[in-house]
Order: structure tokens, then sequence, then C-alpha cells
């Protein structure tokens, strides 16, 4: 069964039980590309939305869904129409089996902080900010990003979204992100 296919089934036949999310739904886009665009535009005009990874049910490989606020489904569809990025489907939130996945992790290792986001992995040394690895993935920019970081502090390190243009360095710019907001802080 498609990615699409499993989506209008479940439209079709209404998921069963309510999982407290009756507000969010997902959307579902042709590439991470398009997330990650439709995502700058909506954070920009102020919306409270979140890439995260798809149901479990329906993954395949490296997808993204926004979860948005159900109740401004027109409006952000207005919105993504005219930047030329509408979404493939806008599904709310049902049932467990439509349940996004957080795509973050954080492990504390007493001196250092490892933060996951997808599949990469930044590890810090917490007294210092340091960034002392980075790993995963398997885009061909992620070794330039590494070589590029390690060894740098978290306020002097390049921004990932500056300067790697994958999958792999937008959710290293999530991970990064995440750790400057917990040893910075």
């Amino acid at each position: 069964m498609s990615f699409l296919d499993f989506f209008r089934d479940k439209l079709k036949q209404g998921a069963p039980g309510d999982n407290g999310n009756a507000d969010r739904g997902i959307m579902v886009f042709e590439n991470t590309g398009e997330v990650i665009q439709a995502e700058d535009v909506l954070k920009r005009e102020g919306w409270e939305v979140r890439v995260m990874g798809p149901p479990p049910e329906i993954q395949s490989g490296c997808d993204l869904v926004i979860e948005f606020p159900l109740i401004e489904k027109l409006n952000i569809l207005r919105t993504l129409e005219g930047e030329g990025i509408p979404p493939l489907q806008m599904v709310p939130v049902t049932g467990p089996l439509l349940q996004p996945v957080d795509i973050f992790q954080v492990k504390d290792f007493g001196e250092y902080l490892m933060v996951r986001a997808a599949n990469m992995k930044l590890t810090v040394e917490k007294a210092t900010g340091t960034i002392v690895n980075i790993s995963g993935g398997g885009c061909p920019d992620v070794p330039y990003l590494a070589s590029a970081m390690v060894g740098k502090s978290l306020r002097d390190a390049p921004s990932p979204r500056e300067i790697g243009h994958t999958l792999c360095g937008y959710s290293l710019q999530l991970a990064y992100e995440e750790a400057r907001r917990r040893c910075l802080a």
C-alpha cells in the first residue's frame, strides 16, 4: 500500500478512538525539501507547527510530516498554495495509527549531552559547550558538517542549515538548536 493510499483509506474508514490530539493534523508532502520550505513559511507567518516523523505504519525512508493546528487548516492551505508548495494531504490526527512520531531524543551522559534529531546525533561537552562528535545520517554532506563543527563551541560553530543542504543537514540543525537551548540557557 502506498503512502497516500494509506491516508485515503484511513479517511474513508475513520480511525477508531480519539488519542487526545483531535485539534491537530498532519500534512504530507511530496518530499522532504517541501516539508522544510513549508515549515519555514508557516513559522514565518506565526503558526505553531512542528516537523515530526510520519506514523510508523507509513514510514518509507527519510519521510517527514508537519503537525499543525487543525482549526487553521484552510488558512494554512491557502498560504502554502500561494507559495507553490501545497501538501499532498492534510489529515486529522484521529487515532493511534495516525499519531506522528517525535524526532528528538536526548541522552545525558553526565559530562556530555547527546541530542538526536531523526538520524543525526550531536554530542556536546556540557561544561564548555564544545561539540565533540557528530554522527549518523547517510547524506553526502555529513563529513563536511562534522569537520566544520566538531571542536567548536555551540556559540562559535556554524549553523548546519547555512552550510548543509540535505535532510541530514536539516536534522543536524534541529539537534544543534536543541543542544544550544539546553546548554546555553
